[in-house]
């Protein structure tokens, strides 16, 4: 019993046993045995460093720590304490991204034009070689020694400072150097007696590589001919090369000191020469640099040469005329290679579409534009308008039939003559054609391809012999949608303050209460760089009571509890008395009050403002150049928009609560000094009849007066809920019907109006 028991304990431990035995063996077979000498002492002897350097590398003594150098004794170990250094962050370096993709990319402009001017012709010539070549490249700066002489309106001009001719030259190249040299690839000097063909030019540039050392112009000998090379005479102007200007700056003060000359255009060519070993070329890798000199007295429309026809510019010019005369010429040719190029163009898509899968019907007419604009529903059909040569069966007010005036007339006028000149361009010399009348005209506005038009002309045809006969031919036109142009506009900046003007009358103070609710939450809680004002308008009767019953002492009240709940915010107001109430006689008293950069707006109190439409406002109107007369969305009269419905709480940007109202001018974005630079404008009028204050309202005053690009345009962000606006008989007659009309429009939509007359006809036939 004994021994089975020892048997059955044994049995059940011998795994174990056996498993821990296999680790001893195999953690044994891991280690690398080495023979190790006994050391007395701690340092040892000589046979001791011996030995430790006869271990094999990677075996170390047991319970023996490596320390960094093996050549030190092997010590005790003793731990220390490191103290802890608190490493120091270095500050974030703030990386600068440039405003403009261009600018980070290192991207540049092609060419920089640069005008070299005087104080005598600035005016003459310098204004002409402004308008002839300014709109067709980007920059244009006009150079000159005078000083404190007034500028011609839309020229950039730098003025040096004195009349030398070298100092001006050197002066240029510097001002170029520091202020361009890393904008532009090309620059282009020329004197304002040169005609230049500005897009010939810039297609020259175009073609020539930018990292080249180029001097390219007229080539000329210098004076004597003791020099050798040739410098570019400044006559015909001269192109110079970034590269170029970049090798010779550290130069220029050299040049300057040590070259004396009596022109400036060679001294500047000794300079190149002798600093960067570029001499003027006129020709370059196959592109030519032509020029021509004009004869005295010479007529452009005459000269037949073709070195005239084929230059990029022309030298002299003896006075404006004959320089817009040349500048008409040379738009005569280039637009005449337009047509050619067309022509040219809607011969290869004929040839190419009769290869095509569906022959000649996959070209649309006519070739080259856009196929015409297909309706995805009944309700985006395009109209057909009738007219006839006298009078037009589609008119604004709605009425079936009214005369045909004003543009509309020069239009159907220009069509029927070119309708007629195209059937002649056909049939001569076999028949000649002439009009005899419009039958039937009938023209629609095609977003994708243009005005479209379709005529029945009644047409005598003339055969060669003189036999003639009457005919009707109908044909099709088509006034393509012209290339959109890019106009180069004024920086403004968002950054402007916008003092928002607010007239009020005793009939819409009950409004004032909302409108400084909203106004609170949009501007003065987001701390809006922007100044409300109120102007109260008394009548006579109004203002004699002001002490005892002033009408706006509560709105005056609310003005006061704002100001104690924002006490950084101030609502100036000030009041004015008159019995015919006019904008401009508004206007005329608040811009006394203002400095002349002051950037107004005037709105209605039921014209909810926010910020996005006061950056609007701000990016919209430019001073001296733009004003801008938002259109705003008005709400349908509610009893008409939701009849029987319940009121939404907030009202969207949908055709059935509201609409944009075209009749509306009252609301305007423009600066003081626009204001007042109109207005003296209107004085001589004003003088004659004095009734124009009122029946003018600003609108028509900048309109009429100003000169200034009148931008009108529809605004979201401009939210005025529904209000009968009273209309003053005393305006103009304009002036009135837009305010009726947009009384009349404001109601509701025509599917509103028409429910609500159909339920009022049911009542009444029950």
């Amino acid at each position: 019993m004994r021994l089975s028991a020892v048997v059955s304990v044994v049995r059940g431990l011998g795994p174990v046993v056996i498993g821990i035995s296999l680790g001893f063996t195999l953690s044994l077979l891991s280690v690398s045995w080495t023979e190790e000498a006994c050391y007395l002492g701690g340092r040892g002897g000589q046979e001791g460093a011996v030995g430790r350097e006869g271990l094999p590398k990677g075996a170390r003594k047991p319970s023996s720590i490596l320390t960094g150098n093996d050549a030190e004794s092997e010590e005790d170990f003793e731990p220390r304490i490191v103290p802890y250094k608190q490493v120091q962050q270095s500050p974030a370096k703030k990386v600068f991204r440039a405003k403009y993709i261009s600018t980070e990319l290192g991207m540049r402009e092609r060419l920089f034009v640069g005008v070299l001017t005087s104080k005598n012709t600035i005016s003459t010539l310098g204004v002409a070689v402004n308008r002839t070549i300014s709109h067709h490249l980007d920059t244009v700066v006009f150079f000159t020694g005078m000083r404190n002489r007034k500028v011609p309106h839309g020229m950039f001009v730098v003025s040096h400072g004195d009349e030398r001719l070298i100092w001006n030259m050197f002066q240029t190249i510097r001002y170029i150097l520091d202020h361009y040299i890393n904008e532009y690839d090309w620059f282009y000097l020329v004197q304002d007696d040169a005609y230049t063909e500005a897009d010939r030019i810039r297609a020259l540039v175009d073609h020539l590589s930018m990292d080249r050392e180029l001097y390219m112009g007229s080539p000329e000998e210098f004076i004597g001919g003791e020099m050798e090379g040739k410098y570019c005479y400044g006559g015909f102007g001269y192109l110079l090369s970034r590269t170029l200007l970049l090798r010779l700056q550290p130069f220029l003060e050299n040049c300057r000191n040590d070259i004396l000359s009596a022109r400036p255009d060679e001294w500047l060519g000794r300079c190149i020469i002798d600093y960067t070993s570029a001499n003027c070329v006129s020709e370059y890798e196959g592109l030519q640099y032509h020029h021509y000199e004009l004869g005295k007295n010479s007529d452009p429309s005459k000269e037949q040469s073709d070195e005239f026809k084929k230059a990029l510019t022309v030298h002299p010019v003896s006075d404006p005329e004959q320089m817009y005369r040349l500048h008409r010429y040379f738009t005569e040719i280039e637009l005449q290679k337009t047509y050619d190029e067309i022509a040219k163009l809607q011969a290869e898509i004929k040839n190419v579409s009769a290869v095509a899968f569906e022959g000649n019907r996959s070209a649309q007419w006519p070739v080259g534009i856009n196929p015409p604009f297909e309706p995805r529903s009944r309700f985006e059909v395009l109209k057909w308008e009738y007219f006839t040569e006298e009078e037009i069966y589609s008119c604004t007010d709605g009425s079936p039939k009214c005369e045909l005036r004003g543009i509309d007339r020069m239009d159907v006028a220009d069509v029927i003559d070119v309708a007629v000149g195209e059937l002649n361009k056909k049939y001569i010399p076999v028949l000649h054609l002439k009009k005899q009348q419009l039958i039937n005209g009938y023209r629609r506005f095609d977003p994708i391809r243009g005005m479209e038009y379709i005529l029945d002309l009644q047409l005598e045809v003339v055969n060669q012999k003189g036999h003639s006969r009457s005919i009707t031919k109908r044909v099709h036109l088509v006034r393509p949608l012209s290339q959109i142009e890019i106009i180069p506009m004024p920086y403004v900046t968002e950054a402007t303050r916008v003092h928002i003007i607010i007239p009020l009358m005793m009939q819409v103070r009950s409004y004032v209460d909302h409108f400084l609710e909203v106004f609170a939450a949009n501007a003065f809680e987001t701390s809006e760089n922007a100044i409300l004002t109120f102007l109260f308008i008394y009548d006579p009767v109004e203002a004699q009571q002001v002490n005892q019953n002033d009408i706006f002492a509560g709105v005056k009240a609310q003005i006061n509890t704002y100001e104690r709940k924002y006490p950084a915010i101030k609502i100036p107001w000030i009041s004015v008395k008159t019995e015919t109430p006019s904008q401009i006689k508004f206007m005329d008293i608040i811009s006394k009050k203002h400095p002349v950069d002051t950037l107004f707006f005037l709105a209605n109190v039921d014209t909810r403002v926010n910020a996005e439409f006061l950056n609007r406002c701000r990016m919209n109107s430019i001073n001296n150049w733009q004003v801008f007369f938002p259109i705003h969305f008005q709400d349908y009269n509610p009893d008409v928009a939701y009849h029987n419905q319940q009121r939404p709480a907030t009202i969207d940007l949908v055709k059935d609560a509201g609409h944009f109202d075209r009749m509306s001018f009252e609301e305007a974005c423009f600066y003081n000094s626009d204001y007042m630079a109109t207005r003296t404008r209107m004085v001589a009028d004003v003088q004659e009849n004095e009734e124009i204050l009122e029946t003018l309202d600003i609108y028509e005053m900048f309109v009429k007066y100003s000169g200034l690009h009148v931008f009108r345009a529809v605004e979201p962000a401009l939210h005025q809920q529904y209000r009968y606006q009273i209309c003053n008989p005393r305006l103009s007659e304009d002036i009135y019907h837009r305010c009726v009309q947009s009384n009349l429009e404001g109601l509701g939509s025509r599917s509103q109006l028409a429910m609500l007359l159909f339920e009022q006809e049911q009542g009444n036939s029950t």
